[in-house]
């Protein structure tokens, strides 16, 4: 098996032993303590994490509870300026978070899709919509480094939350984001993700960190050059904040910092 399928099959089966057991305490959190990171390892509620991350707490109280796992570094929906009406798309979806919270801004006249590609948090994510009768959302099963089930200059919005980050490719994925934006300044890319102040050496990568949200981040130039390459343009920087940091590398004595990052592009 090759080292890419690989990193998919543990990601998928980390993310759905999430799905079932609501178990958040991973690296893509703040509150977390593995991979060697210098924050005190406190087990918070999901509901509390997102409130850390930038969610409100108001806002999550009107989407279903189980669809909040605590996972994320950011809170895209915070600017994205969501309208009545809007197509949008969350990449990454997991229990649905994100796509509720649109959904109750696009109402019965917008649609969101959800796009993941774990079994277990679609089928959670299906569920909350069914149960508390959500009728402007869908969820997809997709890679989106591969081809994300959409269709070409369909949609208003594209939102993730800490997800890119975990593919193999961001450019492939930048591209496909691209390709399924309205053209002509309509369509726009609102993400949150993590970079690092140094980027992981291939040959050391570990997929349990990877996972993690750790070894597969970027540096923000190279995050940010990935988008450019795509097609985009009037990239933007919405916020930034320091997220965690790793212990010192052995060889260079310097500490990783790893930032999150809320990002705009537009599709022209």
């Amino acid at each position: 098996m090759n080292k890419q399928l690989h990193l998919k099959d543990k990601i998928k089966e980390q993310y759905g032993k999430i799905a079932i057991d609501g178990n958040s305490n991973s690296c893509c959190m703040p509150s977390s303590d593995c991979c060697g990171g210098t924050s005190p390892e406190v087990l918070i509620s999901p509901f509390e994490s997102s409130k850390a991350v930038g969610y409100d707490s108001d806002n999550l109280k009107l989407i279903p509870e189980s669809s909040v796992l605590g996972l994320g570094c950011g809170n895209p929906t915070r600017f994205a300026d969501i309208n009545e009406g809007d197509s949008v798309v969350d990449l990454g979806s997991g229990a649905g978070i994100d796509v509720f919270l649109a959904a109750n801004l696009v109402k019965e006249s917008g649609k969101v899709i959800g796009i993941d590609m774990t079994e277990n948090m679609l089928k959670k994510a299906r569920r909350n919509a069914k149960k508390h009768g959500y009728t402007n959302v869908e969820f997809r099963e997709g890679d989106i480094e591969q081809r994300i089930p959409v269709e070409d200059n369909s949609v208003d919005l594209v939102i993730s939350n800490c997800v890119i980050n975990l593919t193999t490719n961001k450019e492939d994925t930048f591209r496909e984001i691209y390709r399924i934006l309205k053209p002509k300044g309509e369509g726009k890319m609102i993400i949150s993700d993590l970079v690092t102040s140094r980027e992981i050496d291939s040959g050391s990568i570990n997929a349990e960190n990877w996972c993690s949200c750790i070894d597969g981040a970027l540096t923000k130039q190279n995050y940010l050059d990935s988008i450019e390459k795509s097609g985009f343009s009037s990239i933007e920087i919405l916020d930034e904040k320091l997220y965690m940091e790793l212990d010192e590398d052995k060889i260079s004595q310097e500490k990783t910092q790893i930032t999150s990052v809320s990002i705009k592009a537009i599709k022209e």
